[in-house]
């Protein structure tokens, strides 16, 4: 499976490199584009659920970095702040 990696800056201006183990995150999530914390960790939880879920149905298993990088993903925008206005950028993909 093809894997890519994405990467975002939290409203904080923090910057992380995110992983998949399947291109679907494109179908999700668009270089460039600023999304609200919370559309942005339900957009990255339904891209990475699907991508682990196309692991298991190959594998016979559910990808285990998918699933830890959705666990980051949710304790980064758990320390971000509540602002009205916070949003992720989604600064680049990285196939």
């Amino acid at each position: 499976m093809p894997e890519m990696r994405f990467t975002v800056l939290w409203p904080d201006g923090s910057r992380d490199s995110c992983y998949s183990p399947s291109l679907v995150i494109k179908d999700y999530l668009v270089p460039g584009q600023s999304y609200p914390v919370d559309a942005f960790v339900a957009k990255a939880a339904e891209a990475l659920t699907v991508a682990s879920e196309r692991v298991k149905a190959r594998y016979g298993f559910p990808c285990s970095l998918a699933l830890g990088q959705l666990r980051d993903i949710r304790a980064a925008a758990a320390r971000q702040p509540r602002a009205p206005d916070a949003a992720v950028l989604v600064e680049a993909f990285e196939e």
